[in-house]
Parts: structure tokens; sequence; C-alpha cells
């Protein structure tokens, strides 16, 4: 891949994480880029969506092969994918809230692998007694990406710190709201 196009993909994600429903003249005055640059690389909304699609599951692909899931206690193994998902937080913003306009029958067979990834994570930690056993491994992956999400979001729009991206994340799943 370019960099241009990489580019291309992480400046529309981040925009359209933003504003999901802009026309592709607004993203690409967004991106800093013509229509017609905009359009050589991707023909329509549509298809920058499937390429910023692919896009995020090739990186999330990526990161939980840096986080090596199944080496060390769960905990450990959790930081490391919360680590390597910082990077492609922006994509999985926008990815996660495009999907939920899409039923479960229409999850990419891809993302189902990476989903049974993060929750057969959750389920070690719970067998292990690292994870409370009342949770969901589900609702825990779901809590995962809403995490990641949420700290993207608040990071593009100024109001969270991008350093403390890892320690907030891990901090509220491992420990929730309560004191210590």
């Amino acid at each position: 891949m370019t960099v241009e196009r990489e580019h291309l993909l992480r400046a529309a994600a981040e925009y359209l994480g933003r504003r999901p429903n802009a026309t592709q003249d607004e993203i690409a005055n967004a991106v800093g880029v013509s229509r017609a640059t905009l359009h050589r690389h991707f023909s329509g909304k549509a298809a920058l969506l499937a390429a910023l699609d692919d896009y995020a599951l090739g990186r999330m692909r990526q990161a939980l092969a840096d986080a090596e899931l199944h080496r060390g206690p769960a905990t450990e193994a959790l930081q490391r994918l919360v680590t390597a998902c910082e990077p492609v937080s922006p994509y999985l913003a926008l990815l996660y809230t495009q999907s939920q306009d899409l039923g479960l029958d229409q999850a990419s067979p891809g993302w189902a692998e990476i989903d049974a990834a993060i929750s057969g994570l959750f389920e070690r930690g719970q067998r292990s007694g690292e994870f409370r056993p009342d949770l969901s491994a589900a609702w825990l992956t779901e809590a995962l990406y809403n995490l990641i999400a949420g700290a993207a979001w608040a990071i593009q729009n100024g109001r969270v710190a991008g350093r403390d991206f890892h320690h907030n994340i891990v901090e509220l799943l491992l420990n929730g709201v309560q004191k210590p």
C-alpha cells in the first residue's frame, strides 16, 4: 500500500468517525485532496468504506499477532492488546459505529475471527481467575471495542491526552470505576 493511500485512509477514518454521513466532496476536502484524487483511490464512499474495513482488518490481525494473546497471564496479554490496538483505534471507532447498522449475519468472517480471538482471551482470563466470571466474554469483548472507540474519539476531540490511551482503557476495564 502506498503512503498516500494509507494517509488517505487514516485521515478519512478520523473524519468519518466524527461525520459518518459526510459526502465524498466533504471527505476529500477534510483529508486535503481533490475529489478526483480521492476518486482515483476509491471510486465512491462505498469503496472507501470497504477499503477502510479491509485495512482495519489487516491492522487488527497484526495487532492480535503483536499482542501474542496466548503468551503469559491473560491480564498481561490484554495490556499488550490495548497497546497494539492504539494505532488502529481511529479505524475501529469508525467501523464499530458503521457495524451497528449491520446485522450479525452480515459481519465479515475476518471480524468474526478477531472477535473469537479476543473473546478467547477473556475466557482464558476467566478460567484462570484473573477476570470476573459474571460478565460474559462476549460482553467484555464489546466493552473493549467500545473503550477503544471511545478513547479514539476523545483523543481526536482533544478531551483526553493521547498518552493516556492505554492507561485509561486498561484501568477501567480491569478495575472499574470504584476507588481502589
